[in-house]
């Protein structure tokens, strides 16, 4: 299937300027990847919708409140979000607490090293499907014949890697088997993971009702 500019910006509801910037490389995303029906199109838009705030963002922000770090990150965070989340007065975290966040709660997971070695930033979520981890990324680059590793952030500022990589993802996990039987829910689980917040998973169904209608998907 290859969507229009126009199919795109009625389905994720963005401007008409940034489907048609977006419009190819995620059709030659689709394409490369088996994204190929209506059904299939309409599931994988709703997540790279939802998981780059409608195509705005490659690159994973660490702009929490204290209570939002403490709902995302758990224990990784318990310690330390009063101090590293936003502030009273804050219109943001600055960035070196964003860097901090990242790094304390990516430590010593899928490849990545401690505190200390900057890879929770290095790796923090990049591309449509925010692809996270060295381990991950070691894996993207492989698939895609790109080296992310050692430049991780290609992801978040070359749009066909970023469509391409967030494509890998979806064939990985076997997202167009979850779309084929209209699992959406399962789908983002096995996205975002156990853990999913129900505020995560409304957002996500929204925008599944959105894709499809503007798809004609039943």
């Amino acid at each position: 299937m290859n969507l229009s500019a126009s199919q795109l910006s009625t389905a994720l509801l963005i401007p008409t300027a940034r489907a048609t910037d977006w419009a190819a490389p995620i059709n030659a995303a689709m394409a490369e990847f088996g994204i190929s029906t209506p059904a299939r199109c309409a599931a994988f838009i709703a997540q790279i919708g939802h998981e780059s705030a409608g195509l705005s963002r490659l690159s994973e922000s660490f702009d929490y409140s204290v209570q939002g770090l403490n709902a995302t990150f758990g224990k990784r965070i318990a310690m330390h979000a009063a101090l590293l989340g936003r502030q009273p007065g804050e219109k943001m975290v600055p960035l070196d607490r964003q860097i901090r966040i990242a790094n304390i709660v990516y430590a010593n997971r899928y490849g990545n090293g401690d505190v200390a070695s900057g890879d929770g930033w290095r790796y923090r979520g990049g591309g449509l499907k925010q692809i996270t981890f060295h381990d991950n990324y070691g894996a993207c680059s492989t698939a895609l014949g790109v080296d992310c590793v050692a430049a991780p952030q290609r992801l978040s500022t070359d749009k066909e890697l970023a469509a391409r990589s967030a494509g890998w993802f979806w064939c990985a996990i076997g997202g167009n088997v979850y779309a084929d039987s209209r699992n959406f829910d399962g789908l983002s689980t096995r996205i975002n993971g156990a853990g999913i917040t129900a505020e995560s998973l409304a957002a996500r169904r929204m925008r599944w009702v959105a894709c499809k209608s503007a798809l004609g998907v039943a």
